[in-house]
């Protein structure tokens, strides 16, 4: 996934016709697909990539008050915003002209506009799951509660395809229950200690809002309780080791492993009684935490219950409840001054309740047909690059890379949208009841879960709407998936220079692929079963190359004091720096059938080629979004996911003459080359 930011657009790429009333002679950016009003060039190129490319937009860019970041990515964020309200305010005002799914669309908006509504029936509607808290007597009716839909647990459960086997759906368990990211409670300093006085204040306020008495000495207890909770989890890096976290265990052995959690009332709660071998992630987290259910106060785990149904469903809530949220998360964790627009954040709703009814429409509106033919060309240009690699690269031995071409020609590329849509018709959505329709989307969608297990595992799922901006790569069944709401400017213009597109959307899709050989992704075999095909000799010249990254992004620091996570963010680095070898490849494949390109603004059309890879992350952010990526994410900051790639790459340092002495130069023995 091509995470750009904390608000997150993804852009992953691929090629898409426009309609004739969006044809236009020239590109959408600039005269080959390039803004050059964007470009600082008293920067060289080889001291500063990122800045050479996006200095000049970066140093006058003001971000928006309701947003974290501003970039290429949020004008198509807009774009899209506006595309989805207008869809969904036309169905509020006359829902008949989509038929049941417009009234489910229409009404469910309509209940989020209805300020005055929500703020005449105040806390009422939470009230009955509040008096269930309150009428917890001892541990086996807690637990129960951690077993319900809508209320907080320090093990959460999911249902899944089992890594092992993957046409099967198993149930896993793993670590949960945190207000904040692990690092939040246990780094030291002044930065921190505000951040958890800060949160130590808004459970004070959202418990006082609700009426509850000791509010202060409520939110103490609660604070030390997340904090012990957090000293047991395991890191971001840890928790992303997808063997350390594959722990197949029976009933019997979970009542051993962890009794406290009281399995068979936990599991049968959730309605999965006739589960007979959970998997468990974060196995010596998930121990520790049964033992902290049973150790701490009775009366201290209904306070953190109460305070997390609020604060997890604030938005539903009368406006102090809802702005007192925005006030932690969005003011003081992420720097953001001002609350988005109500429609915006109207059509997030609409989107997570109702989201595959509302793609239905936006694709017959916004994706024309001809997308599939020429995404498909795309896609296949650069896995015919890859497969060129993997057949000539001189660290992978014999018998590994050919379980690797069988890897990649068994990639499962989906385009658009889903063939079969999800059915909401038993999805009850009033015109007058917003917290009503928020708990009953989040029942729908669990019980839309509880359908899938344990049927065998159904491939034409989606984990992402026809309308988001993003891609993905699902190692359990080898598919690389691209939204319709992506396949459009910025990222591919049929009107742009070849090398403009291929340094976008080819790097893009390159990225997404790549993800089936990242430190993660290549542990899963091309039927997507976790198990390990490579041989020891090929994995270890591969772990070298992935540890020299490490070390590289590990250097990096974003804010003083706040290092990149080089082992976290790896998987990501690797696709990037993947992902563009592979473009690259594939775009000198295209000038080799069409010619060498002309020189356009003074530059190659190898220089726009990797200016292009730079446009694409042009992305400023605020200190406290970026900060909670750096300590949470997965993903490194844009800056570094141009910076940090180009300069390992040998065909950067020609097209831009970099030499010795310059900031970002690398001796050619430590650049890391994944395919070369």
């Amino acid at each position: 996934m091509k995470i750009k930011m904390l608000q997150l657009a993804t852009a992953s790429l691929v090629a898409i016709a426009l309609p004739a009333s969006a044809q236009t002679a020239k590109p959408a950016y600039g005269d080959w697909g390039y803004n050059s009003a964007a470009m600082d060039q008293s920067v060289k190129p080889g001291d500063d990539f990122f800045a050479y490319v996006n200095g000049t937009w970066f140093n006058k860019a003001e971000i928006a008050a309701d947003r974290t970041f501003v970039g290429i990515d949020s004008v198509l964020n807009d774009q899209i915003d506006k595309d989805v309200r207008d869809i969904i305010q036309a169905a509020a005002k006359d829902p008949a002209q989509y038929g049941a799914l417009g009234q489910q669309i229409g009404d469910f908006y309509a209940s989020w506009m209805d300020e005055a509504g929500i703020e005449a029936r105040g806390l009422a509607p939470a009230k009955p799951y509040l008096a269930r808290i309150d009428a917890v007597q001892n541990r086996h009716q807690l637990v129960d509660l951690f077993g319900s839909i809508g209320y907080a647990s320090p093990v959460g459960v999911g249902i899944f395809p089992d890594p092992k086997i993957p046409s099967r759906y198993a149930v896993g368990a793993g670590q949960s229950g945190l207000g904040m990211g692990r690092d939040y409670y246990l780094l030291q300093g002044a930065k921190y200690d505000a951040f958890r006085a800060a949160y130590h204040n808004y459970i004070a306020k959202m418990l006082t809002l609700a009426g509850e008495a000791d509010a202060n000495a409520k939110a103490d207890r609660i604070l030390a309780l997340e904090t012990n909770l957090a000293k047991l989890h395991w890191t971001p890096e840890q928790s992303r080791d997808v063997k350390a976290n594959y722990n197949p265990m029976t009933r019997a052995q979970l009542a051993k492993y962890a009794p406290e959690v009281e399995w068979d009332r936990f599991l049968t709660k959730q309605r999965l009684g006739s589960t007979k071998v959970v998997i468990v992630g974060q196995k010596t987290a998930v121990r520790a935490t049964g033992k902290l259910i049973a150790s701490e106060p009775l009366s201290t785990w209904k306070d953190y219950l109460t305070f997390h149904f609020l604060s997890d469903h604030a938005q539903f809530l009368p406006k102090a409840f809802d702005d007192t949220r925005f006030g932690f998360y969005g003011k003081t964790l992420a720097d953001v001054p001002t609350q988005r627009d109500r429609w915006k954040r109207g059509v997030d709703l609409v989107n997570g309740g109702l989201g595959e009814a509302v793609g239905q429409i936006y694709v017959q509106r916004h994706y024309p047909p001809e997308a599939d033919r020429q995404v498909n060309e795309l896609v296949g240009d650069v896995l015919a690059a890859l497969k060129d690699k993997i057949e000539h690269n001189s660290w992978m031995d014999a018998p590994t890379r050919k379980a690797a071409l069988e890897k990649l020609a068994s990639f499962d590329p989906r385009l658009g949208h889903p063939k079969k849509y999800i059915d909401y018709s038993s999805l009850v959505v009033k015109r007058d009841d917003l917290f009503g329709n928020a708990m009953r989307s989040e029942q729908f969608d669990y019980d839309l879960q509880l359908k899938r297990y344990p049927k065998p595992v159904d491939r034409g799922l989606w984990e992402m709407l026809p309308q988001t901006n993003n891609a993905y790569y699902d190692p359990s069944k080898n598919q690389i998936t691209f939204p319709a709401a992506i396949l459009q400017p910025p990222y591919f213009d049929p009107n742009a220079d070849p090398a403009s597109n291929y340094g976008s959307i080819g790097a893009t899709i390159g990225h997404e692929i790549g993800h089936g050989f990242d430190d993660q992704g290549r542990l899963f075999d091309p039927i997507g079963r976790l198990r390990d095909w490579w041989t020891p000799a090929s994995s270890k010249a591969y772990t070298t190359r992935s540890s020299a990254l490490v070390k590289q992004y590990d250097a990096y620091e974003p804010i003083p004091g706040v290092h990149i996570k080089g082992q976290l963010t790896l998987g990501e680095n690797l696709g990037d720096l993947g992902g563009l070898e592979v473009a690259y490849s594939a775009y000198r494949r295209y000038v080799a059938k069409h010619g060498e390109p002309p020189v356009i603004d003074g530059l190659t059309g190898d220089q726009r080629f990797f200016i292009a890879y730079g446009y694409s992350w042009e992305t400023k952010q605020r200190e406290g979004a970026l900060r909670s990526q750096l300590l949470t994410n997965e993903h490194s900051p844009a800056k570094y996911r141009v910076n940090g790639v180009v300069r390992n790459m040998d065909a950067w340092y020609k097209a831009f003459n970099v030499q010795p002495g310059d900031k970002m130069y690398l001796p050619p023995e430590q650049r890391v080359h994944i395919w070369g």
